[in-house]
């Protein structure tokens, strides 16, 4: 029997998630940065299964198709119920095995699926709606390829590891647990979806969190499906995990359940870029970046601009949009820097196409008007857009100021017909990045930011945020850390608190900036995904070794 180098006997690590090779948020670069890691265990036996959402016009931009790999899979395994799938490898560093499913011939399955999870495990989708039904689809579609898959390759069930991420594959583990008891199952929550409600809806979520119940605020906010299946997959997985202690206290509470394995998110420093080229990076996207702030603005930014950067989901209140607004208004407002400050906002939203009169005004002509002078695009939604309105309303007040806002609403990669650069080119240009979230499980984006040597603030309601706070010193120049303590009731006290950090780190002279720079990147070592890979593997082993005692129970 094939083991892995860790010494746990395992023939096949699979994991299934809506981001595998289909970039929208946080989960995408968790899996995507361990991939390699992994890879070093497992082999070709590490497979990722992925939704086939894609189009011969709209092509996945990292997945590389492979028809041979697996045996030929694809044009020779036996699938159930009209399923399809594409097997290739995903163009990440490790370039592990990916499947992709197409699972649009369950769908007029649904409602009878629904009820069999209702007899069989308790998950209540009677109040379904949005997004719910596909994510299910996917889920159970994914299960049944990891069965055919299983037998196809011929492989023993009881050494399979099947990894579920979010509510969103919950029913695929509870499809596997099912019709493949002997498989050990695994599933992570990167966030309650009931805590990120709580929050997202204006309710403090910390003040009141050891009076809050889950079911309870599930029906308060129509979240009962999704509730209902990420807490039912969670009490049958062979294992439970989540990303922070933040978020296993957070499952406790409105889940019932606390995770058996903390598995915190690392970094696979491979795609940073090294000495000269990461000069050049860095050159060239602060040129870009300032030539397009110029022209949209109408304000002369020279090279020694001050450049401060927020990204992530484009959440306003949970990702601190509006107190990383009202603290760089706060900047501008006592003129405590002597340079410009640009700061930008890199969140997508639903974009309808570049700012046009920007577009024009990059190609020479003067005369081209730009407008919103803070969006280099325009969106679909511009009056329900919050961090759209909210900059609108502050054009005026911010004439005078040191301060212009520049609102990037699209995804960074590459293609987005202003900047024309990836996220990463992109953080190379800053100087400083804030992540101001009143509602964070992890906390990528500080870690991709000090990872390329780019001082962050965070808060220290993120588990990056708590997790650098205990191991490293509070300060900018020793970690490249600063994390503000935010609570449900002190916005105007954390916003000040960002603001004078911030004129700190402006004020650096470059002896500083460079020491703080290699101390963000000393931070970011310590959270390596060659130290962290630890964690999933106690998860997996705790997982077989589980499953095998369930199995043996019921002989």
């Amino acid at each position: 029997m094939q083991g892995n180098s860790r010494g746990f006997a395992s023939e096949l690590l699979i994991e299934t998630s809506w981001e595998v090779c289909n970039k929208i948020g946080g989960i995408y670069t968790v899996l995507s940065s361990k991939a390699a890691e992994l890879k070093k265990q497992f082999g070709d036996s590490l497979i990722f299964i992925g939704p086939d959402v894609w189009t011969a016009e709209r092509p996945s931009p990292s997945f590389i198709e492979r028809k041979t790999l697996l045996k030929s899979a694809s044009s020779k395994m036996d699938l159930p119920d009209g399923l399809s799938i594409r097997v290739g490898r995903w163009d990440i560093p490790g370039s592990p095995v990916a499947i992709l499913v197409k699972y649009d011939s369950l769908m007029p399955q649904m409602d009878a699926i629904f009820g069999h999870m209702w007899q069989d495990f308790g998950v209540d989708s009677l109040h379904a709606y949005g997004d719910y039904t596909a994510s299910c689809a996917f889920a159970v579609a994914a299960a049944k390829v990891i069965v055919a898959l299983t037998v196809y390759l011929k492989k023993d069930p009881a050494r399979l590891i099947a990894h579920f991420d979010e509510w969103t594959t919950g029913m695929g583990l509870l499809y596997i647990k099912k019709h493949m008891p002997q498989a050990a199952t695994v599933f992570t929550t990167h966030a309650t979806s009931i805590g990120r409600s709580i929050s997202s809806n204006g309710k403090p979520l910390y003040e009141y969190f050891t009076a809050y119940n889950g079911d309870q605020m599930a029906r308060e906010l129509n979240m009962e499906a999704k509730h209902s299946l990420e807490k039912r997959a969670a009490c049958n997985a062979d294992c439970f995990t989540t990303v922070s202690e933040v978020t296993s206290r957070e499952c406790t509470q409105l889940l019932g359940v606390t995770p058996q394995v903390v598995t915190p998110n690392g970094f696979n420093s491979a795609v940073v870029p090294k000495g000269a080229r990461y000069t050049a990076d860095r050159r060239a996207a602060r040129e870009r970046i300032l030539k397009v702030a110029s022209a949209l603005t109408g304000r002369d930014f020279g090279a020694d601009t001050f450049v401060v950067a927020t990204s992530g989901r484009n959440e306003y209140r949970n990702k601190g949009l509006d107190l990383y607004i009202d603290a760089l208004a706060e900047v501008g407002q006592v003129n405590a820097v002597d340079r410009q400050v640009l700061a930008l906002i890199l969140v997508p939203a639903w974009v309808a196409g570049a700012n046009e009169g920007l577009l024009r005004r990059l190609a020479g002509d003067e005369e081209a008007n730009p407008w919103p002078h803070f969006s280099t695009h325009r969106l679909n939604n511009e009056d329900g857009d919050a961090v759209f309105l909210r900059l609108l309303r502050m054009q005026e007040k911010m004439q005078g100021s040191r301060v212009s806002f520049v609102y990037v609403p699209c995804y960074l990669d590459g293609r987005d017909g202003v900047l024309d650069m990836s996220y990463y080119k992109a953080l190379t240009g800053v100087d400083a990045t804030v992540f101001a979230s009143y509602y964070e499980p992890w906390g990528y984006t500080p870690l991709e930011s000090v990872a390329f040597g780019i001082p962050t603030v965070t808060t220290d309601k993120s588990g990056f945020g708590q997790w650098a706070v205990a191991d490293f010193p509070d300060d900018v120049l020793r970690s490249g850390v600063k994390v503000v303590e935010r609570t449900d009731t002190n916005y105007a006290e954390a916003a000040d608190a960002i603001a004078r950090t911030l004129e700190q780190i402006c004020a650096y002279t470059p002896a500083q900036a460079k020491a703080a720079a290699l101390a963000a990147r000393a931070t970011a070592a310590k959270a390596s995904w060659s130290l962290f890979i630890k964690y999933y593997d106690e998860a997996y082993s705790l997982a077989m070794a589980n499953a095998a005692k369930r199995n043996q129970s019921k002989k």
